[in-house]
């Protein structure tokens, strides 16, 4: 049980429990959690969970572990247009912390080969790309206690320097 004030994921979004009542009519307790990119939504969420939305933030060794593996994951192999848009959706509302990298590798390869061919980049891509970045460093973020754009810099400066050794 989550107590007031931690962090969850509800769905994809970086949740603060804001409080934990009980409803008179169902007499069921409830999480009241809001979403950390935007304060005016609050989301009341069965403490059972039984739809399993619900879930803990990952921990500083898991996200360590997973900043350390992010050059050993590979883009989605099969950039097909036919196929990609499908597979983004699977990987953004389903998938993986590594499915998330995943959309980010491809989204910007995608994107970089159009503007290196004079072509116009793709809304498709690009909305994956900033939604997959969002799930991923909003989650980040409350685990290394940085801002969104200090969190991205963190995990560019941490690839960087794999790369480079």
């Amino acid at each position: 049980m989550y107590k007031i004030n931690d962090y969850v994921i509800y769905k994809r979004d970086v949740c603060k429990v804001e409080d934990i009542r009980n409803n008179k009519i169902n007499g069921k307790d409830y999480y009241i959690l809001k979403p950390i990119d935007d304060e005016s939504l609050i989301i009341d969420v069965p403490v059972d969970n039984r739809m399993g939305y619900l879930r803990s933030i990952m921990s500083k060794e898991e996200a360590d572990s997973l900043i350390n593996n992010i050059c050993n994951i590979e883009p989605i192999d099969n950039m097909d247009d036919k196929y990609i848009e499908k597979t983004y959706k699977d990987m953004l509302y389903n998938g993986t912390h590594e499915d998330l990298i995943k959309v980010i590798k491809t989204t910007y390869l995608r994107n970089a080969d159009r503007i290196k061919n004079n072509r116009k980049i793709s809304d498709k891509d690009n909305d994956c790309f900033n939604k997959a970045e969002k799930y991923l460093y909003n989650e980040l973020s409350i685990v290394y206690n940085m801002n969104f754009d200090e969190t991205k810099n963190y995990i560019i400066r941490k690839v960087q320097e794999q790369i480079n050794e």
